[in-house]
């Protein structure tokens, strides 16, 4: 299957995007059982994250990410994209 990324920004204030955190994580961890090697984080320096994880397909990898707790409640905006390993 292929990786896909998905790069998003906070469009919330932090109080209320830090609500659905634990339901962010759950999510993932059902991803991770699932078999798509999810891993999800934030950037340091700056407001934001990503979500990276595999998917058949680019249809099948919107259709994961709608089910984002972060996406279905507003808290952020998002970019997805297909991404190719080239060294492993």
């Amino acid at each position: 299957m292929p990786w896909f990324v998905k790069l998003e920004r906070g469009i919330v204030e932090k109080s209320v995007f830090d609500q659905y955190i634990p339901a962010h994580k759950a999510y993932v961890q059902t991803l991770i059982e699932q078999g798509r090697e999810a891993k999800t984080g934030y950037w340091a320096e700056k407001g934001g994250g990503m979500l990276l994880f595999k998917a058949k397909n680019l249809q099948e990898a919107t259709e994961i990410v709608a089910q984002d707790p972060l996406i279905q409640f507003g808290c952020v905006s998002y970019e997805l994209y297909e991404w190719r390993i080239v060294v492993e």
